[in-house]
C-alpha cells in the first residue's frame, strides 16, 4: 500500500520541529521522520534532577565514555555523565577526517534543540550583503528585510530574553526581560562605555523564558538551575520536544516516526518534482518509501547534504540539486576558544541568585564602517562571557580543621571573569564534506568525510580577538589578566553550515531565496546547510526564521498548484 502525505519533514531538531509545527498548523498531513530514538519531554530526561555526587565518578567525562565517544567528547563538556546519553556512539556512527573536524551530534527526537547553547541573535544586512560587497563566494538571495518579520514571529513564540540596544550590526528583537548582569560585568560594561565608542556590553540574548509562559508542554519561567543540556522539565528553554513538536501533534496532522534513516529523496524526471523519500528502519533494517507533495530536509547541514548527495538520478548524477557542483562545499562554523580571564577585586559583599544559564555579550565591532575597518582580516567577531565567585574548594589546599575550617567552607571565593570570542569563518569552496562509498556504516550507507580548516583570515582575526580581550579587561581594572588561544578545528563550534547554500541561480548554488532546490521546487532545505555566509552570531534563530518563512511559502505555492 502506497503511504502518502501532504508533506514530509526529515529531522526533528531546531528546523525540523518548526517545519512540523508550521505545516501541521496550516492543515497539511505531515510525516515527521527522525533517524534516532524517541525522546519524550520530561519523561525521557533521566539526569534532569541529579547532582554531581549522584554519579559514581562525579559529573565528568569518564574513560569508559572516551572509548565509545572519543569524537563526541572533544569539546570537553558534551559527554559528561549527565549528558552523554544525548550524543551518538562514535563506534556505531563513524565519520572520516582528512583534517580534524569535530562533528558533535545527537540522534534522537529533538536532536540538538535539547543540547544547544540557546544564544539567539539576528543576522543583519552587514551579514547578508558582505559576500557581494567583498566578492566572496556568492551573494545571499535575501536581505534582512525579507527575514525580519520571521525573526519577530519566532522570537515571540519561543521566548528570547535580552535588551534592545539599537545596533545596526545586531538588530533588536521581541524580547523578554534579560537575566541580571553580575557586579563585575557591570564594571566591565561601564568601562567599555567610558573607554570605547565602537563597542558595548549587553545581556546575552537567550531562548529562555524569564517571565510568564510560552506555548508548549507547560513551558514556564527559568528556574536558574543551569542543567539545560540534560533536558529541562520546566520547558524554560526552547526545544522541539517542549514546544514545536507538541504544537504539531496537537493539530492531529502529524505522524512522527523515529528510527527512520532517510537516505534518498525520490525524483520524477517527467514532473521535475520529488515524489517522496526512502528510509531504512534502524531497528529492522527494512526499507520503506513514503510519498508527499512537498519535502523539508531539516536533518542538520551535514545530514541533509548527505541525503541530497545520495539522491542520484539521470537528471542529477552528482546528487539532487547539484548542477553547480557546490553541494558539500563551503562548509563553515564559528571559530572560538580564544579570549581572556582575570580576577576581580572588590564586590566581596555581592553574590548572585541561582545558577544563571548565560552571561553577557559584546557584539561585533570590527569591519562595520568608518574607523572599524581592519586591514588584517575581513568580517568580525563577538564575545560571550561571564563572571562568578569561587567555591569552598579553595580551602582544600589549606591545612585548616575544626571550627575555622567550617567557617571558611561557607565563604564565597574570589570573583573571576572570562570572555570567549566567536568569529566568522569565510565560505571557502575547498572546505568540503563528501561521501566515502568504500567505508560504509552498519546500514550499508556511505560515511561522511570532512576536509576543511580555518585559513589566514581567521588566524589573523584570532590575534585581534585575543588582543582586544586583554585590552578591555586591563582598562576595566581587572587583575592578573591572562589571554588564551586554546586552538580550534572546524566543527567544534557545533555550528556546521553552508553545504547546500542559498544563491541566485543553479550555476553557483543549490537553493533559491525561498530555500527551494533551484530545479526541484518542492524540496526545501532550511537547516544550516542553506547558509550562504556564517556571520559571527549563533545561527539557530536564523534557521528557525528561515524554516517558518519557507513553510509559509510552501503552503502558499501548494495552494496555487505550483508544487
Amino acid at each position: 500500500m502506497k503511504q502518502e502525505f501532504d508533506a514530509i519533514v526529515v529531522g526533528t531538531g531546531m528546523s525540523g520541529g518548526w517545519a512540523a509545527k508550521e505545516l501541521c498548523e496550516k492543515g497539511l498531513k505531515t510525516l515527521v521522520l527522525e533517524r534516532g530514538r524517541m525522546v519524550k519531554h520530561i519523561e525521557d530526561y533521566p539526569t534532569m534532577h541529579k547532582d554531581p555526587w549522584d554519579f559514581p565518578a562525579g559529573d565528568i567525562i569518564t574513560q569508559e565514555t572516551l572509548k565509545k565517544q572519543p569524537k563526541q567528547s572533544r569539546s570537553g563538556y558534551t559527554t559528561k555523565e549527565s549528558s552523554k546519553h544525548f550524543f551518538v556512539d562514535d563506534t556505531k556512527h563513524p565519520y572520516n577526517e582528512v583534517k580534524p573536524f569535530d562533528w558533535l551530534r545527537g540522534y534522537h527526537v529533538g536532536g540538538r534543540s535539547l543540547l544547544w547553547g540557546r544564544q539567539s541573535y539576528r543576522l543583519s544586512d552587514f551579514d547578508f550583503e558582505a559576500n557581494a560587497k567583498e566578492g566572496i563566494a556568492v551573494d545571499w538571495p535575501i536581505r534582512y528585510k525579507d527575514i525580519a518579520p520571521w525573526y519577530d514571529y519566532v522570537e515571540q513564540y519561543i521566548g528570547v530574553c535580552g535588551d534592545n540596544i539599537g545596533l545596526p550590526q545586531l538588530p533588536d528583537g521581541k524580547f523578554l526581560k534579560p537575566f541580571d548582569l553580575h557586579a563585575p560585568e557591570i564594571q566591565l560594561q561601564e568601562s567599555i562605555a567610558t573607554n570605547y565608542t565602537d563597542r558595548v556590553l549587553t545581556n546575552a540574548r537567550v531562548a529562555h523564558i524569564t517571565e510568564g509562559t510560552k506555548p508548549g508542554l507547560g513551558r514556564n519561567t527559568c528556574q536558574a538551575r543551569n542543567r539545560c543540556r540534560r533536558g529541562c522539565p520546566f520547558g524554560a528553554y526552547f526545544s522541539s520536544n517542549s514546544s514545536t513538536l507538541p504544537a504539531a501533534e496537537a493539530t492531529g496532522n502529524m505522524t512522527l516516526r523515529p528510527h527512520s534513516i532517510v537516505h534518498e529523496v525520490l525524483y520524477d524526471a517527467d514532473t521535475k518534482r520529488a515524489t517522496g523519500i526512502r528510509i531504512i528502519d534502524a531497528e529492522t533494517n527494512e526499507t520503506h518509501e513514503y510519498y508527499a507533495k512537498i519535502i523539508f530536509l531539516c536533518a542538520s547541514a551535514v545530514a541533509s547534504t548527505s541525503i541530497l548527495m545520495q539522491s542520484k538520478s539521470d537528471r542529477f548524477p552528482n546528487g539532487m540539486g547539484n548542477d553547480s557542483g557546490e553541494l558539500g562545499h563551503n562548509i563553515m562554523d564559528h571559530h572560538f576558544r580564544v579570549g581572556a580571564r582575570a580576577k576581580v577585586e572588590g564586590f566581596e559583599d555581592k553574590y548572585y541568585f541561582g545558577r544563571r544559564p548565560t552571561g553577557f555579550y559584546i557584539p561585533r565591532f570590527r569591519n562595520i564602517g568608518g574607523k572599524t575597518a581592519q586591514k588584517e582580516f575581513l568580517r568580525g567577531y563577538g564575545y560571550q562571557g561571564g563572571s562568578s565567585r569561587g567555591s569552598w574548594t579553595q580551602v582544600a589546599e589549606q591545612a585548616a580543621f575544626g571550627e575555622t575550617f567550617k567557617k571558611e567552607l561557607i565563604k564565597p571565593g574570589q570573583w573571576t571573569i572570562d570572555v570567549n570570542a566567536f568569529g566568522e569563518t569565510l565560505p571557502y569552496h575547498e572546505n568540503k564534506m563528501y561521501l566515502d562509498y568504500n567505508k560504509r556504516d552498519e546500514w550499508g550507507l556511505p560515511t561522511v568525510t570532512f576536509d576543511a580548516e580555518i585559513k589566514e583570515n581567521e588566524m589573523a582575526m584570532r590575534k585581534d580577538m585575543e588582543q582586544q580581550a586583554f585590552e578591555m579587561f586591563d582598562k576595566a581594572g581587572f587583575k592578573e589578566v591572562s589571554t588564551y588561544d586554546d586552538g580550534y578545528s572546524l566543527g567544534l563550534g557545533i555550528h556546521e553550515m553552508g553545504t547546500a547554500r542559498m544563491g541566485r541561480n543553479s550555476k553557483t548554488s543549490v537553493l533559491n531565496g525561498n530555500n527551494q532546490i533551484h530545479d526541484v521546487p518542492n524540496v526545501y532545505v532550511t537547516d544550516g546547510a542553506a547558509m550562504t555566509s556564517a556571520g559571527n552570531q549563533n545561527p539557530s534563530l536564523t534557521y528557525m526564521a528561515l524554516t517558518a518563512r519557507a513553510a509559509n511559502h510552501a503552503v502558499n505555492e501548494l495552494k496555487k498548484m505550483n508544487l
